[in-house]
Order: structure tokens, then sequence, then C-alpha cells
């Protein structure tokens, strides 16, 4: 058996369905672990995000500004209850690295923690943005 490591995180941020109204944006945030044969498996496929503002709010975001709350999107969570900021961050890179063993590969939570995170906007997104 082949020892397969990951070597960076990466979001892939798309268009989520169609908006209500041109002063919505809804975006679906894919969190990816790339392995260093080449492969992406999926670690969280239930993230993504709504923003309303002004009309046309598409010419009033930044590619940065996506990149920056699809990062914050995908994990970990703000601590809520009686939860520190370093549990809720521990509890995601453990859960994450769980999903990584159940597709046969072993990854260290904490190393997890320091990789690259990349986030690649669809054609669709980078459309809007542009349009």
């Amino acid at each position: 058996m082949t020892v397969q490591n990951v070597i960076r995180l990466v979001t892939v941020v798309g268009v989520r369905g169609r908006p209500s109204s041109p002063r919505e944006m809804s975006l679906s945030a894919l969190h990816l672990a790339v392995l260093d044969d080449g492969r992406r498996l999926t670690l969280l496929d239930d993230r993504g995000w709504t923003e309303s503002g002004p009309s046309d709010i598409w010419h009033h975001t930044s590619r940065e500004e996506i990149e920056a709350t699809a990062r914050t999107v995908v994990g970990p969570d703000e601590p809520s209850g009686h939860d520190t900021a370093q549990h809720m961050a521990t509890t995601h890179w453990e859960h994450l690295a769980g999903v990584l063993h159940r597709h046969g590969v072993q990854a260290d939570a904490r190393e997890l923690s320091n990789l690259p995170h990349e986030v690649e906007l669809s054609d669709r997104v980078v459309a809007r943005l542009t349009d």
C-alpha cells in the first residue's frame, strides 16, 4: 500500500441556485484535500453562504472578499456557549482527519491545520465578478 500525503487544502466556490434578486449572491463552498498524487478528496460538501447588498451585488464584491469568506465558511467554526476557539479548532481538524481516514488516508489534525489553503472560483463565479 502506498502512503498518500495531503499537500494542501482547496475550497472551490460556485454559484448556488438562482438569486431571488439582483441584490443577492448565494455561493457554495466545496472543501477538498489535495493528495501528493493529485487526487482531490472531499472533506466538506455542505457549506456555503448568501449575501445581500446593493443592487448588482456582484459588481460590489471582490475576489478577495469571496476567498476570505470561503476560508471562514469551511471552518473552524466560531466558539459558542462554553466552547473555546481552541476547542472548536481542535474538534474541526480532528473531524477532517477522520474524514480522510475513512478515505484510507492517514492525516494528523495538527498538520492539516498548517497546510496551505487555496480558494478556487468556478467559471460562473468569475464570470459574474467580471460581467
